[in-house]
């Protein structure tokens, strides 16, 4: 049986998460979909588009998707849902995990890497995250899990953002991009969203695409020192039309998320790259929300792609360096106050 894939749909309170599921599982995209969503109470899936069975933990929806409210560890949901999809007693072709407002999904994304019965069932294709355009500032200025869903995002989706004003619109996607530089941004309307922007992003794929905005890598951006041949990004003076002077809104808000990005033309020594990669997790692992790169490594003619989340790290080899094509290691770092100047010190250090 191939992998299931599985979208984690996270977003703080009343960002428009529901809204989107309804409308991703009543389009007719003929893929059968399981959920699982572990909103309590009142912020149930509306609960008219569901049959009413409460003694059961999977729930038949009247649209032929199913239903799981978390009774139950995420884990032993899971091993049901694909136990009843071997013995062919459910059919769903993949897995929409609806966490609640409030949830860190840093420990729903390990769940598929740490448990091996699990990695051997599922495959977790990306993290989407809803952000309340209206009420974000606030949300953003005072709750950590709120920094923490954007740090988390392989794709960020901006609701409400038709009641506020273009310049906020814009200066909330400036400080999303100096949060979290490798999602996506898009602005979406009553949950209005092409399926091809919610499955299939492959945001955990070891692949060689880093999806890192270009410009944020450019090695002219106004911070980038030249004797270090890495970046300095976060607090750079914004461009936007809408502040002038070129003075950055974001310095207003010193978000404890941040992002960073080291690159060299130099090659990695792959023992102390592992030895200091090693070290740096075990220090800094709870606050390294998500980390990833395309490396260029002494002894291998081919790209090596890194990932990780938390303190689980994986590596693997990528195509080969075309010719001619210069050989630049990049890295971003998205996590919670990380140390850049030791990070950045350290890997220096690992340049053969």
């Amino acid at each position: 049986m191939s992998l299931i894939p599985v979208t984690i749909l996270t977003g703080f309170l009343g960002s428009g998460k529901t809204t989107l599921l309804k409308r991703v599982l009543t389009e007719a995209h003929g893929q059968k979909i399981a959920v699982i969503e572990n909103e309590f109470g009142e912020e149930n899936i509306d609960n008219e588009i569901l049959v009413n069975d409460t003694e059961e933990t999977i729930i038949q929806m009247n649209n032929g998707c199913i239903c799981c409210s978390i009774r139950e560890d995420l884990r032993e949901t899971l091993q049901l849902l694909a136990a009843k999809k071997r013995k062919g007693l459910l059919d769903f072709d993949r897995v929409v995990i609806e966490t609640t407002g409030l949830a860190d999904p840093g420990p729903v994304a390990q769940t598929f890497f740490m448990d091996e019965e699990i990695a051997e069932q599922y495959l977790l294709d990306s993290i989407l995250t809803l952000v309340d355009a209206k009420h974000a500032e606030t949300q953003l200025n005072e709750r950590q899990e709120a920094r923490r869903q954007v740090g988390f995002a392989d794709q960020i989706f901006i609701s409400k953002t038709d009641l506020v004003a273009e310049g906020e619109v814009q200066a909330l996607m400036h400080r999303l991009k100096q949060m979290n530089p490798r999602a996506p941004q898009k602005a979406v309307h009553f949950g209005e969203v092409a399926i091809a922007d919610v499955f299939d992003l492959r945001g955990f794929n070891l692949n060689a695409k880093l999806d890192i905005d270009p410009e944020f890598l450019k090695a002219d951006a106004p911070e980038s020192h030249d004797h270090h041949d890495h970046d300095h990004v976060h607090g750079e003076p914004c461009d936007h039309p809408s502040h002038a002077g070129g003075q950055g809104h974001h310095h207003h808000h010193d978000d404890d998320v941040k992002s960073f990005v080291f690159r060299s033309d130099k090659p990695f020594s792959p023992a102390k790259l592992e030895d200091f990669l090693g070290a740096v997790v075990n220090i800094y692992g709870p606050r390294m929300l998500r980390y990833k790169g395309v490396l260029n490594m002494e002894g291998t003619d081919r790209k090596v792609i890194f990932q990780g989340v938390h303190q689980l790290m994986g590596s693997d080899l990528g195509p080969a360096w075309a010719a001619g094509e210069e050989k630049t290691s990049k890295m971003v770092f998205i996590g919670i106050d990380l140390p850049k100047d030791i990070f950045v010190q350290g890997l220096e250090q690992c340049l053969v």
